[in-house]
């Protein structure tokens, strides 16, 4: 057993999830506060999980999992910690006189909709004490298995807002399956805005991280937009790559492996830091700008952050909202 995981009950090994280990853990507390100098608009999130299945090679999180002396790397894709009393304890964090109802983001850090979620079905009870308490709440995925929770979701937008996002990049089939190996297709993602659409329930999506010199050229953003409009998404967001510690390795060793006569070219974009040059977002932006206007999509200047027109409060991680980024890119 992993010994420096708080209230660990048990490691679980499951034939369906070949390779990955749950470690079931019983949580003290559901609800996360987030730092006074994030500029995300919500105070709070909830994490029913650690360490993520979708295996994306660019995820920003994989670093947090060395807090639990796991890896950064293989070790994210595999060692899912599980809270599997979060329903319950979230439930009992709502119900206290002090607690002002502000809203809760879901997707902030690992996907509450990863494949583990169908085995374990902690969002629909996390759902529903939002709603019962009436509490704000958004989800931000690339899991389908949110598909499975649509009732729950619509009967709490009847009570509170709820904000929707769901996480689609590129369309690209074989470099999707590379990147993100866990992750369902492209295709499975836009049935999906489909379906949260056809359910009533606006639905923005987040078109992040676009990599540069990969899934950032004006054909493939401008085929992409289309079938996110065809879908039904409510709105759209763009932002480019950024490469924090543990994830920049990670993603640098698959880059070396799949397109190594990048990986110099990486280097100098990224050699300031975590983000990309000032000048490769300027024109990422110029690039983004008239698509935006010729699928109907350029309905404001700057970074919406709030749960209008649909788009979760937590669609953002705060570690992507780096100010140039903010000032250039377009979130309706």
């Amino acid at each position: 057993m992993q010994d420096g995981i708080p209230g660990l009950v048990r490691e679980v090994r499951a034939p369906e999830f070949a390779g990955v280990v749950f470690h079931e853990v019983e949580a003290k507390s559901a609800l996360n506060r987030v730092p006074g100098s994030s500029p995300m608009p919500f105070s709070w999130t909830v994490n029913p999980y650690r360490g993520c299945s979708h295996a994306c090679r660019y995820c920003f999180a994989r670093n947090t999992h060395t807090y639990l002396d796991f890896d950064a790397g293989a070790d994210f894709d595999s060692q899912i910690v599980v809270k599997v009393n979060v329903a319950r304890v979230l439930a009992w964090e709502l119900a206290r006189p002090r607690w002002a109802r502000e809203p809760v983001a879901m997707g902030t850090n690992t996907d509450p909709y990863q494949r583990a979620e169908g085995r374990y079905r902690l969002m629909p009870g996390i759902i529903r004490a939002l709603a019962r308490s009436g509490t704000p709440l958004s989800v931000l995925t690339k899991g389908t298995v949110l598909g499975r929770d649509l009732p729950d979701l619509v009967a709490a937008a009847r009570d509170v807002p709820v904000g929707l996002g769901v996480s689609l990049a590129l369309l690209d089939r074989d470099l999707q399956g590379r990147l993100e190996p866990g992750t369902p297709s492209p295709r499975a993602r836009l049935d999906l805005v489909r379906r949260i659409a056809d359910a009533g329930l606006d639905c923005g999506v987040m078109v992040a991280p676009v990599l540069p010199f990969l899934t950032d050229s004006a054909e493939a953003l401008d085929g992409l937009l289309a079938e996110l409009v065809e879908a039904g998404a409510s709105g759209v967001s763009v932002l480019p790559l950024h490469l924090r510690p543990g994830t920049r390795e990670w993603f640098l060793a698959w880059l070396a492996t799949e397109y190594p006569a990048l990986v110099s070219r990486y280097e100098r974009l990224y050699r300031r830091g975590a983000y990309a040059d000032p000048e490769y977002r300027k024109a990422l932006a110029a690039r983004v700008r008239p698509l935006l206007r010729r699928h109907g999509l350029d309905r404001g200047e700057g970074v919406r952050r709030t749960g209008g027109d649909g788009f979760p409060h937590g669609a953002v991680p705060a570690e992507q909202l780096a100010p140039p980024v903010v000032e250039q890119l377009t979130l309706l």
